[in-house]
């Protein structure tokens, strides 16, 4: 029987534990150690990094992590490969060498390019085709000790690994579709182990591990993490990971289409979940491309009205700055009612009035609305002050998907002795469409139902894809499950979900996750960059969902 390969992970984003590469290299036994660091917030900061220097545009806390870690990494035997290449992979590679030199380390350093489609796409700040796996296999298989790339599929990371361990060709869908299911859920890090995690007090998570798989030939994987290490990993934790920005049962990448709805979680023993049965289908013939563009400034204020009137003084807050808010093209004021009566403390009476103003001209936004602002300080409601003064005015991105063909975009493994080796694409492709709605379950039978919260019986978890929003919703056992499907339909989603009501909501349903995904879309508007909601990507929206009350049967609370 083949080896188990052990891929970790140590960074779910950018920003991420620092210590965590350190703390992989040396918890236990690993393969290969991955790092995701993009998102599309990522690009647009990584994208204005460029402007000012030209030689910037990847992330610069992986080079610094490497510092510490790269003697440890070439003295276990670890490889590592990692997307912290952003908008300018090639030269992250020459940082890493020189970093390599200065360390006297005989390490050898690869990257991925091809995806950077800026040039074609006059206007934007980035513009990145989502690449998948088989540049960073032809890497290692070259020998790469440390392979960089720029924007590939988060989940890329780990079938790379794998296709150049098992020797797997781009036709094998199904072993394909396991290693990136098991990617999906290393890429986040640590809301593998518990964080983030909607029954957080199952266990300790007050510092959780990073996660582990144990990846196999056949596709199949063990979700873990190192011994000593905190949180925890259970089929919870895993379902939770697997519903995050997510879809329908058909989750598209470049190199497979993996199907959601044959994934099959079971326990393993303490912090170990397996995951089997993950079948695969040739993926779709075009790669998904993200745009990020400036889309101009904007500005934020936050006044507090303490005690007595709340509704009146914002009346007033909102009568008074109207007339230097008339050139602004977009003015978003919300009232968050705070307080509560006879409260013991200032804080507890105090509601805050939130303003936010974009506009493409950065005086409208910036000090025009700034003097109009402060100029209320002694002239406005009684207690008038604000969280902190507006500034001048910050530039905000709009993020866009877009769609390319594939012979629009040069996949290239560049090795570590310089050679280049085009990536060819996958041999067949299918136009996605969404898989067939499963039955629902048996309903439970009638019984007495008592008014609480959602999340006393399910789980939730949710994120941003660009303006739109997803929740993922799993019952912990199947009698929940049971009157979940039946309860818990798109106008029901709406009704505990105001937010929503007006906006295109699709429903997807995977069984064998007991799980409801619930993609809203236009919810974010422009996308994260643009801020234009109070949660702007949506990470809380699940727990809201999970804190309305509706009739639940006794039987299963």
């Amino acid at each position: 029987m083949t080896t188990a390969l052990r891929i970790g992970n140590a960074s779910g984003f950018y920003g991420d534990r620092f210590d965590a590469m350190r703390e992989m290299l040396t918890g236990g036994p690993l393969d290969v150690l991955t790092g995701d660091y993009l998102a599309e917030l990522t690009m647009l900061i990584l994208g204005r990094d460029r402007l000012k220097d030209p030689g910037a545009g990847y992330a610069r806390t992986f080079l610094r992590q490497l510092e510490e870690c790269l003697g440890l990494a070439h003295e276990r035997g670890v490889r590592i490969v990692a997307n912290a290449g952003g908008l300018n992979p090639a030269g992250l590679a020459d940082a890493v060498r020189t970093l390599a030199g200065r360390l006297g380390l005989p390490v050898r350093v690869a990257h991925v390019e091809g995806d950077d489609l800026t040039a074609a796409h006059p206007g934007s700040l980035a513009a990145h085709a989502y690449l998948g796996g088989f540049g960073i296999a032809e890497c290692l298989r070259a020998g790469a000790d440390v392979v960089v790339t720029g924007r590939v599929t988060d989940a890329a990371l780990v079938p790379g690994p794998a296709a150049a361990h098992f020797g797997w060709g781009p036709a094998e869908y199904d072993r394909l579709a396991g290693a990136v299911v098991a990617g999906h859920v290393l890429e986040c890090g640590a809301q593998a182990t518990g964080g983030n995690y909607a029954f957080f007090r199952d266990g300790d998570v007050r510092r959780p591990g990073f996660p582990l798989a144990e990846l196999h030939d056949d596709g199949s994987a063990v979700i873990t993490k190192h011994d000593g290490t905190g949180g925890f990993v259970d089929v919870g934790t895993v379902t939770a990971q697997l519903l995050y920005e997510t879809g329908g049962a058909r989750y598209a990448g470049p190199d497979v289409t993996a199907r959601l709805d044959t994934v099959t979680l079971t326990p393993d023993g303490p912090d170990r979940v397996r995951i089997t049965g993950v079948r695969g289908e040739a993926p779709p013939p075009t790669l998904k491309v993200g745009l990020n563009r400036l889309g101009g400034f904007r500005n934020e204020v936050v006044f507090v009205l303490t005690g007595l009137d709340v509704e009146a003084k914002a009346a007033l807050v909102r009568e008074q700055l109207a007339p230097a808010l008339r050139k602004v093209a977009d003015v978003r004021w919300e009232l968050v009612r705070t307080d509560r009566p006879d409260a013991p403390t200032e804080e507890t009476a105090s509601a805050l009035l939130r303003l936010v103003v974009r506009d493409a001209d950065q005086r409208v936004v910036g000090r025009a609305l700034s003097g109009a602002a402060v100029e209320l300080a002694l002239a406005s409601y009684p207690g008038f002050h604000v969280l902190a003064p507006p500034g001048k005015g910050a530039p905000y991105g709009v993020f866009e998907a877009g769609y390319v063909p594939r012979d629009a975009v040069g996949h290239v493994a560049v090795l570590h002795d310089g050679r280049r080796i085009p990536v060819p694409p996958p041999p067949d492709t299918a136009v996605l469409t969404e898989a067939p709605e499963p039955a629902p379950p048996e309903p439970l039978p009638p019984g007495p139902v008592r008014r609480a919260p959602l999340g006393l019986v399910a789980g939730a978890r949710s994120g941003d894809k660009g303006g739109s929003a997803n929740v993922g919703v799993w019952a912990r056992t199947e009698d929940a499950w049971r009157w979940l499907a039946h309860e818990l339909t798109t106008g029901r989603f709406r009704e505990l979900l105001p937010e929503t009501r007006d906006l295109p909501v699709t429903r997807h349903t995977l069984p064998g996750l007991r799980a409801l995904n619930f993609v809203v879309d236009g919810l974010l508007g422009e996308g994260a960059a643009a801020q234009a909601r109070f949660d702007p990507q949506a990470k809380a929206l699940g727990e809201w969902l999970r804190s309305r009350h509706l009739d639940i049967p006794e039987a299963l609370l």
